[in-house]
C-alpha cells in the first residue's frame, strides 16, 4: 500500500511539526462472535479522537490508519470526504491549526496473522479470543494514530464487547452500561498500547513494597490464558517470578514501577516471545506447558517475564526516538533478563544459558551479509521489522555485559537510575545514555561506543602459548582477528576486557582452572604478562567467565585436550564456553561435523546443565542436516540415533536428561528399527522406565514417523481426536505436511503460498512440516517455484507472513552449487526488489554458502 512503509525522514518531519496531547479510542468488538457479514474481511468499528498541536499553523501532515474502509473523518469540526483524504494507509491532514482535534470513524479488520487485533477461534470449544500486537507499527490497524515512537501521548480506551467477555487494556478497567472503560495511561508510544478481550481464564494476586522513605506501593497482579489451557496454567510460578522481578528492579533502579497494575496474558497464535505493553504484557501461550518440560523451559519463561518487566523502564518509561536505537530497550532488556534471573530467582545459572544459547543467535546474525552495528541505520518500518534480530538483542546484551566489566556494575546501575529520572516519559538517542554513563564512570564512552555500538562483525580471539625449556609459560598472548564478513567500512578490531584461564587435570582426572588473569585486549596481539611463569596449561580458555563478545578459538594443545577430556571440565560455564567455541568452529568449517558429533556422543551424556544439553542436541541436529558431507549423512544419523537411544536408556528414570534424550532420539530417528521404538513407545508395547509419554511427547514421536512414511493420515486424524485442541491442531498440521508425498507437498505449498486462508500459526506449522531433511529429492521442484513466487508473496501478504514464507521455504535442503547459482541469479535480476526482501534472500544465501563450506570440510575429514 503506498505510504504504508513510513520512513525515518517522514517521522522526523512529523515529530518536528506535531505534538500529541491525547487519544480517546473507542472499539466495538461485538462482531468478533457470530457469523461474519459479507465476503470481505471480518471487521469491527474503531472511533478515534486525537488532540494535537501544530507549531506551524497552516501546515499539512498525515495520520496513519490501515483499514478496509473509513466511514467519517472530522478535523477541527470540518467533515472531510474519506474518499479524498484516506488512501488505505494514511489520512491527509491539510491546513492544520495550532490546536487540533481529529475524529476518525473506521471499519478495521480483525487479523489472522498476529498483527493488529488478532482473532482466534478455539477449535476445542468454539470460544473466540482477541488480543493486540503492534510492534513496530500495527496499532494503525486498530485505530487512527501518529504511528511513531516519539509522538507519545496519554491514551483512554473504551471497548464494547460480548456480554460474557472480560476486556483488559493498559490501564485499570471498569464495566458500566455494557462498556469497558479504562483509566488514562501515562504518556506512552502507540506500539505499546494493548487490548485483550474474551472469555480468558484469569487469576489474580498482588505485590506490595514499602520503600525506605516509608511510602507504600501496591500493584494488582493478573495472569490469564485460554480456558482450554487453564488445567495446565501454573500461575503461582508466574506470580513468584513476577514478584521476585519487581523486588529486584525496585532495588536496582530506584524508580517505582510507574504503570499501575501488572497483567500478563498468555495468548494464542502469537508471533513473538512476548511484548512489553505497560500494565498488560502479552506472551505466546507456549509458555504454558501442556506436558513435562525441563528446567530450561522454566528458566526460559522466567527470563522472558523479567525481560519484559525490564522494558517497563527501558522502553516504556524511556523510549527510543526512532528504531535506529531499538537496542536502547532490547539490549538492556536482554541483559536484564539474565542479570535478574541470576540475582532474584532460582535460576542461578542463567549466564550459562546466555553464553550458550543467546550468544549463538548473535554470532550467527553478526556473520551474515546483513550484519549491522548495534545502533543500526533504520531507514523505514520494513527495516525496523527485520532488525528485531540477534544483534539488537543478544549482541547488544553481550556488549552491555562487556560494558559492566568496563565501567563497573555500580556505575552502570547508577547511570541507569539517572537515565530513568532524567528522561521519564520521554524519548532518547544513543548520546543520552552515553552521557549519564560518562558521569557515573568517568570513562570515555564515545570511544567505547565507536568500538562496540557503531561497528559490525564479531572478532575471534586465539591464545598463543610459548613454553620455556622448563615447561612453563614463557609468553602467552591473545591474537585478535576480524571476521571475514565484517563490512569494510567498519573498524575490524575492538578493545576487549577478557579473563584468560589456564586449566590442567588434577590427580583425580578433573580438568580445573589453576590460573586466571584479566587483561584489556587491544589490537591484533596482546601479551598477558601476568601469566608468564605459570605451569604449562593443557587448556587455555580466552574469554573465561564470558566477559566479552567474541568467537573463542583454541591452540593445538587446548583442542587436543578438549577432544579427550572435555567432559572432565568441572566448571559448567567453562564447559558451555568450550562447547560454544567448538560449535562456532564447526559453523566456520574449521572442525568437521563428524568430529563435533563425536564430541557430543562422547561427552554430552555427562553434561549437568540441562539447557546446555538441549542446545547441544539442537546444534548437532542442525549440523547433521546442513553441515555433514552428503556421503556421511546416513552413517552420521545412524551413529547419533544409536548414541541417543543408549543415553535415553541409561538416563535416570524420570529425569529431565531422559526427556531431553527422548526428544533428540526422535529428531534423528530414521532407520526402521528406531522408528519401531518410537511406534512402540506410542502404542505402549515399548517401555523405558520413568519415561512418561504425555501428549506433547506423543506429537514429538509422530513427527519423524510421519516424515518417514511410517504412519498414515488416519493415525494423525485419530491423534487429533485424542488431542482436539488448538495445540493439537498445530501439531497435526505439521505432521500432515511432513508426509513423503508429491501430493502432500503440492497441497502444503498451495495452502501457504497461493492462499491466505491459514492463520499465522498454521502457516508456521505447515512450513515446518513441508521441508524435511529426508525428503531432499521430493523438494526439488520447489526451488524454481520459490524464486518465482517470493516477490509476489512479499507484495501481497503482511510482512510477518512474508518473512515466514521467504525464510521458511528457501530451498536450503537443496544444498548444492546449483541452488546457490539460482539464488544469485534471482538477486541479480531483482536489484530493485524491496530491500527487506533482498536482505532475507541474501541471508538465506549466506547460510547455504556456509553449509557448502562446512560440508567440504567434513568431506575432507
Amino acid at each position: 500500500m503506498p505510504g504504508e512503509n513510513l520512513t525515518r525522514d517522514e517521522a522526523r518531519e512529523r515529530a518536528a511539526l506535531l505534538s500529541v496531547d491525547g487519544y480517546e479510542v473507542s472499539l466495538d468488538v461485538r462482531s468478533a462472535v457470530g457469523e461474519a457479514q459479507g465476503e470481505g474481511p471480518r471487521t469491527f468499528r474503531s472511533v478515534t479522537t486525537i488532540r494535537f498541536r501544530c507549531n506551524e499553523p497552516g501546515a499539512s501532515s498525515f495520520a496513519d490508519l490501515i483499514a478496509p474502509s473509513v466511514t467519517a473523518v472530522s478535523l477541527n469540526g470540518r467533515d472531510l470526504d474519506p474518499s479524498e483524504v484516506f488512501d488505505g494507509s494514511r489520512i491527509a491532514l491539510e491546513d492544520l491549526a495550532a490546536d487540533n482535534e481529529l475524529v476518525v470513524d473506521a471499519r478495521c479488520a480483525y487479523s489472522r496473522t498476529g498483527e493488529g487485533l488478532h482473532r482466534f477461534v478455539d477449535p476445542e470449544d468454539g470460544e473466540v479470543y482477541l488480543y493486540t500486537q503492534y510492534e513496530p507499527a500495527d496499532s494503525r490497524r486498530v485505530f487512527a494514530c501518529f504511528e511513531q515512537p516519539d509522538l507519545k501521548a496519554p491514551f483512554r480506551f473504551e471497548v464494547r464487547a460480548p456480554e460474557e467477555w472480560t476486556v483488559w487494556s493498559n490501564g485499570a478497567g471498569e464495566l458500566a452500561d455494557g462498556v469497558w472503560r479504562f483509566a488514562e495511561t501515562k504518556p506512552i508510544s502507540t506500539y505499546i498500547t494493548c487490548v485483550v478481550a474474551g472469555p480468558y481464564h484469569y487469576v489474580t494476586d498482588s505485590y506490595q513494597r514499602v520503600f525506605e522513605d516509608g511510602t507504600r506501593l501496591e500493584i494488582p497482579l493478573g495472569a490469564m490464558c485460554r480456558k482450554g489451557l487453564a488445567p495446565h496454567f501454573d500461575a503461582d510460578d508466574v506470580f513468584l517470578v513476577t514478584k521476585q522481578g519487581l523486588d529486584f528492579f525496585h532495588d536496582h533502579f530506584d524508580y517505582p514501577y510507574p504503570f499501575g497494575k501488572y497483567d500478563q496474558a498468555f495468548v494464542p497464535e502469537y508471533n513473538l516471545g512476548a511484548m512489553e505493553n505497560p500494565g498488560m504484557v502479552t506472551f505466546r501461550e507456549e509458555y504454558i506447558f501442556r506436558g513435562k518440560v525441563t528446567r530450561a523451559s522454566y528458566e526460559g519463561r522466567a527470563n522472558t517475564i523479567l525481560h519484559e518487566m525490564a522494558h517497563m523502564w527501558f522502553g516504556d518509561l524511556v523510549t527510543m526516538e526512532w528504531w535506529d536505537d531499538l537496542w536502547l530497550k532490547e539490549s538492556f532488556a536482554d541483559f536484564m533478563g539474565a542479570f535478574a534471573n541470576v540475582g532474584a530467582t532460582r535460576f542461578k545459572d542463567a549466564w550459562i544459558t546466555f553464553a550458550n544459547r543467546r550468544k549463538a543467535w548473535a554470532y550467527r546474525a553478526d556473520q551474515l551479509p546483513s550484519t549491522h552495528p548495534i545502533t543500526a541505520d533504520i531507514r523505514d518500518l520494513e527495516d525496523a521489522k527485520l532488525n528485531f534480530d540477534g544483534i539488537t538483542y543478544a549482541k547488544g546484551a553481550s556488549a552491555l555485559k562487556q560494558l559492566v566489566a568496563y565501567v563497573g556494575q555500580d556505575a552502570f546501575l547508577e547511570g541507569a537510575r539517572r537515565y530513568f529520572k532524567r528522561h521519564a516519559y520521554g524519548n532518547t538517542r544513543l548520546g543520552d545514555l552515553l552521557s549519564v554513563l560518562e558521569e557515573t564512570s568517568g570513562r570515555d564512552m564515545a570511544a567505547w561506543s565507536r568500538s562496540w555500538l557503531q561497528t559490525a562483525g564479531v572478532n575471534s580471539l586465539t591464545p598463543q602459548v610459548l613454553l620455556s625449556a622448563e615447561g612453563r609459560v614463557d609468553e602467552l598472548a591473545v591474537v585478535q582477528e576480524a571476521a571475514a564478513t565484517t563490512p569494510a567500512d567498519h573498524p575490524r578490531l575492538r578493545p576487549h576486557r577478557v579473563a584468560v584461564g589456564l586449566y590442567r587435570r588434577t590427580a583425580e582426572g578433573a580438568l580445573e582452572r589453576y590460573a586466571r588473569a584479566e587483561v584489556d585486549v587491544e589490537g591484533p596481539r596482546t601479551v598477558v604478562a601476568e601469566l608468564a611463569g605459570a605451569e604449562a596449561p593443557e587448556l587455555v580458555l580466552v574469554n573465561d567467565d564470558d566477559l566479552t563478545y567474541c568467537k573463542t578459538r583454541f591452540d593445538a594443545t587446548s583442542l587436543a585436550t578438549l577432544r579427550e577430556h572435555l567432559g572432565a571440565l568441572t566448571d559448567p560455564l567453562a564447559r558451555a564456553l568450550c562447547w560454544s567455541a567448538l560449535w562456532n568452529m564447526t559453523r566456520d568449517a574449521l572442525l568437521p561435523t563428524r568430529d563435533f558429533a563425536a564430541l557430543v556422543l562422547r561427552f554430552a551424556g555427562r553434561e549437568s546443565d540441562i539447557g546446555v544439553l538441549q542446545m547441544l542436541h539442537a546444534w548437532t541436529g542442525a549440523a547433521l542436516v546442513h553441515y555433514a558431507a552428503p556421503e556421511w549423512r546416513e552413517a552420521g544419523g545412524r551413529l547419533l540415533a544409536e548414541g541417543a537411544l543408549r543415553e535415553l536408556r541409561d538416563a535416570a528414570p524420570g529425569s529431565e536428561q531422559q526427556l531431553a534424550w527422548a526428544r533428540f532420539f526422535a529428531s534423528v530417528a530414521a532407520e526402521e528399527a528406531d522408528l519401531a521404538v518410537l511406534r512402540g513407545l506410542l502404542e505402549g508395547t515399548e517401555k523405558i522406565d520413568g519415561l512418561e509419554v504425555d501428549q506433547e511427547l506423543r506429537w514429538t514421536f509422530l513427527t519423524p514417523l510421519s516424515a518417514h512414511g511410517a504412519v498414515d493420515g488416519s493415525v494423525l486424524v485419530a491423534e487429533l481426536a485424542r488431542d482436539d485442541t488448538a495445540s493439537g491442531k498445530r501439531h497435526q498440521v505439521r505432521c500432515l505436511a511432513s508426509r513423503p508425498s508429491d501430493v502432500v507437498k503440492a497441497q502444503a505449498w498451495a495452502q501457504v503460498v497461493e492462499s491466505d486462508k491459514l492463520s499465522n500459526a498454521l502457516v508456521e506449522a505447515t512450513i515446518a512440516g513441508f521441508a524435511q531433511p529426508s525428503q531432499r529429492e521430493l523438494l526439488a521442484p520447489y526451488t524454481e517455484k520459490y524464486f518465482a513466487a517470493i516477490e509476489r508473496v512479499w507484495a501481497e501478504r503482511s510482512i510477518q507472513i512474508g518473512m515466514d514464507v521467504v525464510r521458511g521455504l528457501f530451498p536450503s535442503l537443496r544444498d548444492s552449487q546449483d541452488t546457490l547459482d539460482a539464488t544469485d541469479a534471482w538477486l541479480s535480476a531483482h536489484e530493485d526488489a524491496a530491500p527487506a526482501l533482498r536482505r532475507l534472500v541474501l541471508e538465506a544465501r549466506d547460510d547455504l554458502a556456509r553449509a557448502l563450506r562446512a560440508q567440504a570440510c567434513d568431506g575432507g575429514a
